[in-house]
C-alpha cells in the first residue's frame, strides 16, 4: 500500500464494509478502518470489524463510540423486534424498523472528521443502492449531497487544502456480486459479520433481513457461506 494516499474507511464488521476495504487496498490505499460502536443490538459487529482491519492490514483501526441508544427509533437501538423471516418481496419496499436515523451521516461526519485530521482526501462506504433494504442514507443522491456538504464543513476544505471525495465501489452492485468481488480479493468472509438478532451463543440468526439478504447473496454467487446460522 502506497504511504503516500491515505484514506478512511468505514468498517461495520459485515460483508459490504468489509468488502469495500478490500477494494481500498487493492487500488493501493494507506487504509485507516473506523467502526462505530453505536449502541447497536448486535455489538458482535464490532469484534468482526476488529478481525477484518487486522486481517486487511489496516494501518489503523479506530473504534469511536457514539451511543444512539438514547435517541432510539430504531429495533437496533431499542425495544422494537426486529423483523424475522420476511419475503424478499417485502424486504424491498419501505424504510424497515431496522431504520437508525441518520446513522450514515454520523458515520461519514465522523469519517470525515478524522479524514480532515489525517489529511486524508479519501472516505470508503459499503453502501448499496441494489439491496439496500430501504435505508435511505445508501442513495447515490445522499453520498453526493454528503460530498458537497464536506466541501462547505471543514477548515480543509474551504481553505482548498483537501478536496474530499466519498467511494462507494459497492453502491450498484447486488449481494451477489458483493460476495463475489470479497471471495476474488481474498476477502475470509467467515471473519465478517452480517445478523441484527444474535442468540445467546453469539450465532446469527439466519431470519432477520440481513441474514436472509447475506444467504440470498451467497447462494446466487454459488459460493458457501462460512457462518453457521440459528436456523
Amino acid at each position: 500500500m502506497s504511504a503516500g494516499r491515505r484514506a478512511v474507511c468505514l468498517l461495520s464488521g459485515g460483508v459490504d464494509s468489509s468488502t469495500a476495504l478490500a477494494v481500498a487496498r487493492r487500488d493501493d490505499f494507506e487504509c485507516y478502518a473506523l467502526t462505530i460502536d453505536y449502541g447497536q443490538r448486535h455489538r458482535v459487529e464490532v469484534e468482526a470489524a476488529a478481525r477484518v482491519a487486522q486481517a486487511l492490514g489496516a494501518a489503523r483501526h479506530l473504534v469511536v463510540r457514539v451511543d444512539l441508544r438514547a435517541i432510539g427509533g430504531s429495533a437496533l437501538t431499542g425495544e422494537l423486534a426486529v423483523p424475522k423471516s420476511r419475503a424478499a418481496a417485502e424486504i424491498g419496499p419501505g424504510i424497515p424498523v431496522t431504520y437508525v436515523p441518520a446513522r450514515n451521516t454520523v458515520f461519514l461526519a465522523c469519517a470525515l472528521a478524522w479524514a480532515e485530521t489525517l489529511g486524508a482526501e479519501d472516505i470508503f462506504i459499503g453502501v448499496n443502492a441494489l439491496d439496500y433494504s430501504g435505508y435511505p442514507d445508501c442513495r447515490p443522491e445522499y453520498i453526493c449531497a454528503f460530498e458537497q456538504m464536506a466541501k462547505l464543513a471543514t477548515k480543509a476544505g474551504v481553505e482548498g487544502r483537501l478536496e474530499i471525495r466519498v467511494h462507494t465501489p459497492l453502491i450498484h452492485l447486488t449481494k451477489a456480486e458483493i460476495v463475489r468481488l470479497a471471495h476474488e480479493l481474498g476477502l475470509d468472509l467467515g471473519l465478517t459479520w452480517s445478523c441484527y438478532d444474535p442468540d445467546p451463543a453469539r450465532r446469527p440468526c439466519g431470519e432477520c433481513d440481513s441474514c436472509l439478504l447475506r444467504k440470498k447473496g451467497f447462494r446466487e454467487a454459488g459460493l458457501t457461506d462460512p457462518l453457521e446460522y440459528v436456523t
